[in-house]
């Protein structure tokens, strides 16, 4: 059966692939986007953070550990970039932001949880809310064993044009 022949009003399955057309294509910039905030970028490259996933208001990213970011341990600091470069890809994950949208961090609460011994670490960032110009998120960093190591709340400003 096809829906757009055997069930909508004639013409309506036009209407009905475009907007699929749409939507995908929507979901390939912001994952293009989020993909760029996360690995594209100077800082991000240094740490060698490598993007995962990516949907509307939703980011995966992995750091790959290297000795450069703690000797037999990740440094928090390594691990705070993290969390930020998540939860920018995530606020920038969504249909309003456009080439002409400009953000910054406003600030973060990071709770360590246990010590990330000589681990990838993965981090899950999500939006909590997104106000007129200010959202706030969520991220959470786990190790390669599955074990939540840090968690953080992100406050981020973001015009949208």
């Amino acid at each position: 059966m096809d829906i757009c022949k055997d069930i909508l009003p004639r013409g309506a399955g036009w209407v009905i692939k475009r907007r699929l057309f749409w939507l995908d294509t929507l979901l390939e910039f912001w994952q293009e986007r989020a993909r760029s905030i996360a690995s594209g970028e100077g800082f991000a490259q240094l740490l060698g953070i490598k993007f995962v996933s990516a949907a509307p208001n939703r980011v995966e990213l992995l750091m790959p550990y290297k000795g450069a970011l703690g000797i037999g341990r990740v440094h928090g600091g390594a691990i705070s970039a993290l969390i930020d470069i998540a939860a920018t890809a995530a606020f920038w994950s969504h249909p309003d932001v456009t080439q002409e949208s400009r953000g910054a961090t406003v600030g973060f609460t990071v709770n360590f949880l246990a010590l990330a011994v000589a681990t990838d670490l993965t981090a899950t960032a999500s939006v909590r809310r997104r106000g007129g110009t200010l959202c706030t998120g969520d991220v959470s960093i786990q190790n390669a064993a599955g074990d939540e190591v840090a968690t953080a709340i992100v406050t981020y400003k973001l015009t949208t044009r």
